[in-house]
Parts: C-alpha cells; structure tokens; sequence
C-alpha cells in the first residue's frame, strides 16, 4: 500500500469527469422517477462508492488521503458556528445569480420538494443532508483536495471548490456551492479532518431544509396576511430583497472571518508533513498536470444550462 502517497491531480481529473458524465446520464434520469430514491443512488453509486474503489485499487490509504482523524469537542463547535455564518453568504450568492438568470429566463429551476409532516422532515434530512454531507465531502474534501495538494495549498483550495460548484450542473447553484467549498475546505485544512467537512456540509443542508420546512408551515398564514395588504411592484421586492440579503451576508461574512481567524489548528502529524516530499512522488506526477477533462467538464457544464436556460 501507497501509505504515504495521495492520487496525482491528471488521476483525480479523469475521475471528475467521468462521474460527472455518469451524474448527467444516470443521476439525472433516476432522480426523475423518484426524487430521493435518485438522491440515494447518485450520492453512494456515483460518487461515493467509485471515488473509494478508485483509492483502495490504485492502493492509497483511505485513513490518510481521506484525513479520517478525530476532531475535538472545540473544533466541532467551531464547525457548527462556521457553517450557520456561512449560509447567508450562501444565500446572497446564490439570489444574485438567479436574478441575473431571471432577466434572460423563465426557465428557473424549482429546488428541492419541501417537507410537508415531521415523518417526511427526517427521511429528508437524511437523504439531502446526511447523504450528500458524506458523499461528496469523500470525493470534493477527501479525494480530490489531497490530489490537488501536489500543486499547493491554495490551489488545491480555490480549484476543489470551484469544481465542487462545477458538479452541481446548475448555474443557478453554482456561486453557493463553491462559496461553501471554499469554507469547507478552509475547514480541512484547519482540522485536518473529513469527519468536520462532513459535518459542515451536512449542517448547511440541513440549515437550508429546515428553513424551508419552518417557512412552508406558516405559508398559509402568510399569504392570507399578504392578500390583504398592498402588493409591491416585483422591481421593488427584487431589491429590497437583494438589500436584505446583501446586509445580512456581508454581516455574517465579518462574523465568519472572525470564526476562520480564531478556529483551532490541528497539527501536521509526521506522514501529513511529508505527504507531498519529491521522495513520495510517483513518476507519472512529474510531469505537466492535463485539464483537459475538468476542461471538457465545462464545456458539459455549458452545454447542459444554455440547453436548460436560454434554449428551453
């Protein structure tokens, strides 16, 4: 076994695209007959199970490139914290891309089916946020952020989140995505530590499920209240949201510079300080890194919303 070794960055880019092909083809087909049945099969099928297949084969351990280290009771706690002033950043992001879309396309997607009873709530967190948390934080956190180490910290920061965006195949969640991507990965680095990855990334699905589920509860009570007061020109509600989305992300985005400031480090054990040594390099990685496949990536990625968004 490899055992102190991390997949080279052209291996993690073959892989990238091809379950990038396989969520386009696949996913996508099943999660139309049934939404989280789909979900399930996408998350451990697709990305999970081939990004394991893909470590133990090649022969790397999946303890040390994943980091499945223990986090302490403080670090977790800072998690949680990072992650609640995360999302309205998020949030922003995201509502900015939509209205740019707005202004060129009805076609926008409808999100995730809302929870309507405490039994449909559970199954939901689980299956959007549980599941997703441990998938893909495996494959983005794990396995391609360790790859994409060889090339430097920040790289390896900046291109796993930009990336992790790309997979959403959305590109009216792709601002939000690869902002959380940049925070997770932030939380790598500091923990050194899938386990907080996962638990950020399950804390933020699970944030924005049970937001939907609080404000679906009291909707019919809302529009009641609505109806009989005087309606806003659509313009007009645009921006006021857009101001109170935008007052309440940069407030959050201080709070969570501050939260990233003070986080408590895990430190370097002896095999993580030497994981990226010349000595521990295979041969192959000495050679030019090859984009092509995260650039093809793209082009599908281009392809698939100009087909939803300006030719549908």
């Amino acid at each position: 076994m490899r055992t102190e070794r991390v997949p080279s960055p052209n291996g993690v880019n073959i892989l990238y695209l091809t379950l990038g092909l396989a969520f386009l083809l696949v996913g996508g087909l099943v999660q139309k007959k049934e939404l989280y049945t789909g979900i399930l099969i996408t998350e451990y099928l697709i990305i999970l199970l081939p990004n394991i297949l893909f470590l133990k084969f090649r022969g790397y351990s999946l303890k040390k490139v994943l980091k499945l280290n223990p986090i302490s009771l403080k670090q977790g706690l800072f998690t949680v914290l990072t992650m609640i002033f995360a999302y309205p950043m998020a949030v922003f992001l995201n509502y900015i891309m939509m209205l740019l879309l707005n202004s060129v396309s009805d076609s926008l997607p409808t999100g995730v089916p809302i929870p309507s009873s405490w039994s449909e709530y559970w199954l939901a967190l689980f299956v959007i946020a549980v599941t997703p948390g441990i998938c893909e934080e495996v494959m983005f956190r794990g396995t391609m952020q360790s790859a994409y180490g060889r090339l430097g910290e920040k790289k390896a920061l900046i291109l796993s989140s930009l990336l992790f965006g790309l997979f959403h195949f959305n590109l009216m969640n792709f601002l939000g995505p690869a902002f959380l991507g940049l925070i997770l990965g932030i939380i790598m680095i500091k923990t050194k530590s899938l386990y907080a990855t996962i638990l950020g990334h399950a804390l933020n699905n699970g944030i924005a499920l049970s937001i939907g589920f609080a404000a679906s509860s009291m909707l019919e009570r809302l529009e009641e209240v609505a109806s009989g007061s005087p309606q806003l020109p659509s313009g007009f509600e645009a921006i006021a949201a857009l101001v109170l989305l935008a007052g309440w992300g940069l407030f959050s985005l201080v709070i969570l510079f501050l939260i990233l400031k003070y986080f408590p480090k895990s430190q370097d054990t002896p095999h993580e300080s030497e994981m990226f040594d010349e000595a521990y390099f295979e041969q192959d990685d000495n050679q030019r890194v090859y984009w092509i496949p995260v650039f093809v990536t793209i082009g599908l990625f281009a392809i698939v919303n100009y087909m939803y968004f300006l030719a549908g």
